[in-house]
This record gives structure tokens, sequence and C-alpha cells, in this order.
């Protein structure tokens, strides 16, 4: 009899598919599971259980997981909705699937980059009100990329691959970290050793740090003064990483020509003077929204499940 799972997210087909063949699979018809509807179809003996990051495991629902439950591996790079420690300490394994969705982000960071800087809000509501009048040409004006200097906050994979992307429009790479790349992933990028050394330099901003306490609110009001008058924001990181109070504050004073978000602080019940800022272009976080990447991220969660069920060790464990 193969081991029981339960698959508590609705997932792409050929994921559902894999797992059933390889599992007794416990599959949602239409939605994600609810965290009682999880504990509830794990409590009949499953062995592993998939979540995604909009799915809590926090201390006290870890704590409620049956002794039968091996392992919580969530299909998703960011693990912020699980509490690691808490895990550890009961000896339940966590895994995440990190490199499976670099290109789909950093492919999303360039729409987000590009929208705000050509308007793209401002145009799609023009033609949806039926266009039906003329622009001079003062008018609708955005920006150029090409020139323009793109700052780069946490230069991993995401970002070696958005700063790749944006050589290609003519930009140049300016990068901040906890530590120096090597010059093959640096590929003649400019490192500045704080972030505040390096915002006076970046007409383009877009964020690549994980989130977490050192991490949080990092863009402030202090920081967003640092941006040149007329930068653009760009965010698909986490919203945590953000203070949208001054983000907001910055957009309506002009001081950010734009903003390119596809994270918010509360999602998906994000604020709407978000919504209400003309200069703001945004998406509902789908940065890896795509039939390839949802795949290769549930299927990597898959792999860690019949590795730690086999026996083995999990390639992608969040604790060791």
């Amino acid at each position: 009899m193969p081991p029981k799972i339960v698959i508590a997210i609705k997932t792409v087909p050929a994921v559902e598919q894999r797992a059933s063949a390889l599992f007794d699979a416990v599959l949602v018809p239409e939605r994600d599971m609810s965290v009682d509807e999880m504990l509830e179809a794990v409590r009949h003996e499953a062995r592993g259980l998939m979540i995604t990051s909009s799915q809590s495991m926090r201390a006290d629902i870890i704590a409620r997981l049956p002794p039968s439950v091996e392992i919580v591996a969530t299909s998703s790079v960011g693990y912020e909705h699980i509490d690691v420690e808490a895990a550890k300490n009961r000896g339940l394994i966590v895994t995440n699937t990190p490199g499976v969705l670099t290109d789909s982000t950093a492919d999303m960071t360039l729409l987000l980059i590009l929208g705000a800087c050509r308007r793209a809000r401002d145009y799609i509501h023009i033609m949806e009100e039926g266009w039906r009048r003329g622009f001079n040409q003062s008018q609708m004006l955005g920006i150029d990329p090409r020139g323009k200097t793109l700052g780069i906050v946490g230069l991993g994979r995401i970002g070696q691959a958005v700063a790749a992307r944006a050589r290609a429009f003519g930009m140049s790479i300016a990068y901040t970290g906890p530590q120096r790349q090597p010059p093959e992933s640096e590929q003649g990028a400019q490192y500045f050793p704080s972030l505040a050394e390096m915002l006076p330099h970046c007409q383009i901003l877009t964020l690549h740090a994980p989130a977490g306490q050192q991490t949080k609110a990092m863009m402030n009001a202090a920081m967003f003064a640092l941006l040149p008058r007329g930068a653009v924001f760009v965010n698909a990181a986490r919203g945590s990483l953000v203070d949208e109070e001054a983000l907001i504050a910055a957009l309506t004073s002009g001081h950010l020509f734009a903003a390119g978000l596809d994270v918010f602080q509360n999602e998906p019940a994000y604020d709407l003077r978000l919504r209400d800022c003309p200069n703001a272009f945004l998406t509902p976080h789908m940065g890896s929204a795509t039939v390839q990447t949802r795949s290769a991220m549930g299927m990597r969660a898959l792999d860690n499940i019949s590795a730690v069920l086999a026996g083995g060790t999990p390639i992608d464990p969040l604790w060791r």
C-alpha cells in the first residue's frame, strides 16, 4: 500500500496525476483547504502534507498534526508562514521549492518595471474607457528604462536573473546585500555595502530580499527619501519589506514617478489606497503564475515528500 499524503492545495493537473501515481493521495476538488480541513485530512494516518504560502503552519497548528505526519512540503520559496523552530522541536521535516521560480519571477519583475515606467495602468484604463480622444506629444509620457541605473536589493538567483534582463533593456546595475558577490555573479554590477549608500544612485529600485525581522519595512520613509526624485520602485519579493504608509506618501507626493507591485503587506486584502494611486501598477502576487513554474514547484514539493517517505533525506530542508 503506498503511503498516504494530503495535497492541501489546488495544484496543476500534472502534479495531481503524479501524486496519485506515487501515493495514496488526498486531493482537493476546487480550492485550497482551510486549516481545519487540512488537519482533518491528515488525521487519518497521512505521512506527508503539501501546502502553499497562503496556508499557515504556526506552532499551534504544528502541535495539532498527528504523529504520523513526517514532512510538510510547501510549494513556495518563501516560508514565513511556517514556524520552522516549532517544526524542528517536533522533529517535523519541512521543505520549500527554491530555484524553480527564478525565471518567472524575474519576468514579472521586468513586467512591473516596464509597466511602471511606461504608464501601463493609464494606457489600459484609456483603452477600457474606449479611448476616443487624441493625445498630443506632451501628454501621457512615461520614462525610458534605457540608460537608468537599476538598484537591486539582493543579488541572489532572482536578482541575477533580473539583472540579465535589465541589461538587455540598456540599464546599468547596482546592488546591495549582506555580502559582495563573486565577479561571475556580479557581471559588472556595482556593489554598495548598504542600502542607504546605494539608493541615491538608483533611478529604478527592485527588491529581492527574503522576509524576516532584519528586512521588515526596510523601505521606510527615510529610505524612500534617499531615492532621486522621479525614481521608480518595484517589489515582487515580499510585502513585509515595505512600509506602505511611506510608499503611499512617496507616490502621492510625486517623489516617486511610479511603483510596480506584485506583493503587499496584507494579501489579498491589500491597502486600497494603493489602488487609488494612479501611478501604482499593481498585480495580485502572480510572480510564479505560469503553467511551467507552478508545475515545477509542485513537482519539487513531491520530490521532497518522496525522498523523505522513502527513508532518504529531503532535497530542500528548512532545518537540519
